[in-house]
């Protein structure tokens, strides 16, 4: 039996029947409609964000606590285009994210209209799909839809646009039975071929490297992960989007390659001769260079979207599929060749690993005035916190600091704008982390660059009693644009000085504790280094209300080690004037 409703109430209704839980969002004009049954719902939570971008951010911290697709909603024109930055982040970070926006009454679209955008035409490239809906009939199965492939295959953000009009109409509430998607069939079963040939070149390999990629968080692999390096026996590298998806801790873990990564990982991948590149797509920051990355290394490559298949390198053998699967089934091939007397020899190759990590560890120096260290605040943030808290970073310094000096032994525990690199991503995915998971301790790691981008959502934060914690590496500067022109520009820091008044440089525009107060929060400042572990630990005991901790710091740290733009992995600098011996590695 049908029932006949509004589209507004049949939008919520859907929203209900595919198990939404939280929304965050700003209502307008178009979507209006849609907020009266919200306001009914016993079953959705609405969180009013402070911006439109917070909201979308908002729900990509939800989607990696929960798994599930995060949700937010616009109105039309200026509300829509708000969303556009967490969309591209979302596309580029293959994280599950359904937004709905309201359009103008469907017979004035293409008129101009007041707060009219053609939304699904500026977002055609940064969804995995999107839909404009005219009709009230047509929402429970778009609704459906937008959610089955947000999440499946590769996850993506996918946009619903509906018009004001079909908001306000009413039609029967139909509940699709299934799915009708032709031409969307997500491979995720691998071939068995391509499978067994993976596991006879790792057995035959005497460099090889596990290349662990955001795929692999994604598909919920990490256990499989596991299995199959300690079967093997073969060194792990985790990119900074699958942080935490095989432990620091672990004795086959060897770092996190790229441009700041860690001079081993680094190294491993540029000595390897087989690379087994598992939900990982060869990103520039991680090769360097394209046509000098790993030049002695065949390729494996398994990806669940075929499109990242030898996109920037050649695979080898190409593995289609879902990473869980691609794993579990590669645990049975290694096996049943194992059973045969078919095992890798690595004991040369880790003696080669083992004394580039010895003679690379990760460190810094400590700053010579006495100033904070940032690497030490959050060096000392990931002990006391410890691996059962999330950390949520911004874009910057900050983030690959975050990367480097807080260990993580939990798939999830890392959380940061990786593909688009979006500065004021944290404190928003912070809300939303928390929100998904609000059991679980939720730090912020942001910049003070950063933190002003959208530090507005600390009222959200306040009044909505979501208590994360936010710590600010203050440096006064864009900190990583800062270091560039430091390397690159000969010390002509062009506008990236934030807080030097021109009428006293001793005055703090903004002073965060004092906004944090403002915002309803608790604010906190640390300024020496015999004062960091008090600090935290009073941020740490705060569990009420949101906290955020200004650690003013030194304004010259750099982030080591790193590779230049347009360089070679093999030109890799440990520090200033620094760099490996290859050779001596060989």
């Amino acid at each position: 039996m049908t029932e006949q409703m509004t589209g507004a109430q049949s939008l919520i209704r859907s929203l209900e029947q595919v198990g939404v839980d939280t929304v965050f969002g700003i209502p307008g004009g178009a979507i209006l409609p849609a907020y009266d049954p919200l306001y009914d719902s016993a079953e959705v939570r609405h969180i009013l964000m402070r911006h439109e971008q917070g909201a979308g951010h908002a729900a990509e911290g939800y989607a990696y606590a929960t798994g599930r697709p995060g949700v937010c909603m616009a109105t039309s024109g200026p509300g829509a285009t708000n969303l556009v930055t967490p969309l591209a982040d979302a596309h580029m970070d293959s994280v599950p994210m359904v937004a709905i926006t309201g359009q103008v009454a469907a017979p004035m679209i293409g008129t101009d209209a007041f707060q009219e955008a053609d939304i699904c035409g500026i977002t055609m490239p940064i969804t995995k799909h999107n839909f404009l809906v005219k009709n009230a009939r047509d929402i429970p199965r778009t609704i459906a839809e937008a959610f089955h492939i947000a999440s499946s295959g590769r996850p993506g953000p996918v946009l619903v646009d509906i018009s004001k009009d079909a908001l306000q109409a009413s039609a029967d509430f139909v509940w699709p039975e299934r799915l009708e998607l032709p031409g969307y069939r997500p491979v995720t079963k691998p071939h068995g071929k391509q499978v067994r040939e993976a596991a006879r070149m790792m057995a035959e390999a005497r460099r090889p490297v596990l290349y662990v990629g955001g795929g692999v968080l994604r598909a919920g692999a990490a256990a499989e992960l596991r299995v199959l390096a300690e079967i093997t026996g073969a060194p792990v590298v985790t990119t900074l989007m699958a942080r935490g998806v095989f432990p620091d801790s672990h004795p086959q873990f060897v770092g996190m390659p790229g441009m700041h990564g860690d001079v081993s990982a680094v190294g491993a991948l540029q000595k390897a001769d087989l690379i087994v590149a598992l939900g990982a797509r060869f990103d520039d920051r991680v090769t360097g260079r394209l046509d000098s990355f790993a030049p002695d290394a065949k390729i494996v490559h398994a990806d669940i979207d075929p499109a990242e298949i030898s996109k920037n390198r050649h695979a080898d053998v190409p593995i289609v599929g879902d990473c869980r699967e691609v794993l579990a089934d590669m645990v049975v091939a290694v096996r049943a060749d194992q059973e045969k007397g078919r095992q890798g020899d690595y004991e040369a190759w880790w003696q080669q690993l083992n004394r580039m990590r010895t003679t690379y560890p990760k460190g810094y120096e400590a700053s010579d005035d006495g100033s904070l260290s940032p690497q030490a605040v959050i060096q000392r943030l990931g002990q006391i916190a410890g691996p059962e808290a999330t950390y949520v970073a911004g874009v910057g310094q900050h983030q690959m600091w975050a990367a480097q000096f807080i260990d993580y032994e939990r798939p999830g525990s890392f959380v940061n704008s990786g593909g688009l690199g979006t500065m004021g991503f944290s404190v928003p995915a912070a809300l939303g982390a928390k929100v998904g998971d609000p059991d679980r301790v939720v730090w912020s790691v942001d910049g003070d660059g950063c933190f002003q981008m959208t530090n507005q959502e600390l009222a959200t934060c306040a009044i909505e009693g979501i208590p994360v914690k936010v710590a600010v590496v203050n440096n006064g500067n864009l900190g990583m644009v800062r270091q560039w022109q430091t390397l690159y520009y000969e010390g002509r820091y062009s506008n990236t000085d934030l807080q030097t008044s021109p009428r006293d440089e001793k005055v703090r525009i903004p002073d965060f504790v004092r906004l944090a107060e403002a915002y309803g929060c608790v604010g906190l400042r640390c300024e020496r280094a015999e004062d960091i572990d008090a600090t935290i630990e009073k941020a740490m005991a705060i569990d009420d209300a949101p906290v955020v901790v200004d650690f003013t710091v030194n304004h010259d740290a750099m982030v080591w080690p790193m590779v230049g733009p347009g360089v070679s992995n093999d030109n890799i600098q440990y520090a200033r004037d620094m760099a490996p011996n290859w050779e001596h590695e060989d």
